[in-house]
């Protein structure tokens, strides 16, 4: 008999960056290479981030779902489109709904989901309106594993986490910079998904008006800094209670959330991982001691790519 997947998934937010060339990716990469399968030789996980500002339809994940066949334990995470989380003037349609149902059935239906992520920002607070149009989000969604990610401490009280079991939805752990009334990196074991994000800690750039986006995600976590949560991902995979735990680390720039996600798969499977020789390449001091022997080739892979699908 097989043994069970790990409940243990470790991986990255998005996969279309083009700082990655070179850095994680291979330098003289053709039109045939394809990055989410090459993504999916190295991690258990990526999170698809197109979907906050746009549904994806059912031919995309059927798309990504053929390109990761060769890695049937991979599989996707994605967030929930903005219109329900931070466009809020008026209540969804029944067209928006529609929408977003359609790719992330699609995902599901091949038992791929793994997590929903509802990404509320700093003013979404624990007030009464607000829990209303959260308990709508919930109703509408609840046969997905949704989890919850809020930034406003108002929500880290006893009366909502129990609203939020009852439901079986999650509550991510995030570490990011922390200003007045931010939730903390908190890990609550509420829901059957135990879910960790790593933004980074650019309180230089994460506040900072005017700046380029990516400045606020050009981060690379020390060891110091990440190790504990290796950790805390330990425990939430011995937790009896927990059937999926994710680690998606979002300090894209550079590659800097691929560096850090590999360490945590290191760190809290206790060995070495396979990591990318671009990777390995560009950050040998923060990789040399996870890193298993590098294979002599690292083919770019002969699945050709579809550059419309990509995020």
């Amino acid at each position: 008999m097989s043994e069970a997947p790990d409940k243990l998934r470790i991986g990255v937010a998005g996969w279309d960056y083009k700082d990655w060339k070179g850095k994680v990716y291979p330098e003289g990469a053709g039109r045939d290479f394809d990055p989410l399968e090459y993504l999916a030789r190295y991690f258990d996980v990526v999170e698809v981030n197109s979907s906050f500002y746009r549904p994806f339809p059912a031919r995309y994940a059927k798309a990504w779902l053929a390109r990761v066949a060769d890695h049937p334990e991979f599989g996707f995470t994605a967030k929930l489109w903005r219109r329900f989380t931070h466009e809020r003037d008026a209540p969804p349609t029944g067209e928006d709904v529609a929408a977003v149902r359609e790719g992330m059935d699609a995902l599901a239906e091949e038992e791929r989901l793994l997590a929903v992520l509802a990404q509320f920002p700093w003013s979404f607070k624990n007030e009464p309106a607000e829990r209303e149009w959260l308990a709508a989000i919930v109703d509408t969604f609840g046969d997905w594993p949704l989890v919850l990610e809020v930034r406003h401490a108002s929500w880290d009280e006893p009366e909502t986490l129990e609203w939020l079991a009852e439901r079986n939805v999650g509550l991510a752990a995030i570490d990011q910079p922390l200003h007045e009334n931010s939730l903390e990196a908190v890990v609550r074991p509420i829901s059957p998904v135990r879910y960790f994000r790593f933004h980074g800690r650019r309180y230089d750039t994460w506040f900072a008006e005017g700046r380029p986006t990516h400045e606020r995600y050009d981060y690379l976590y020390s060891e110091e800094e990440l190790r504990p949560w290796s950790e805390r991902l330990r425990e939430a995979r011995a937790d009896a209670t927990a059937k999926a735990v994710i680690a998606i680390t979002n300090n894209h720039y550079q590659g800097q959330a691929a560096v850090n996600a590999l360490q945590l798969k290191a760190w809290s499977n206790g060995g070495k991982v396979r990591v990318p020789p671009p990777l390995l390449a560009a950050y040998p001091e923060d990789l040399g001691a996870v890193a298993d022997e590098p294979l002599e080739e690292d083919p770019a892979g002969d699945v050709p790519a579809q550059r419309e699908l990509f995020e």
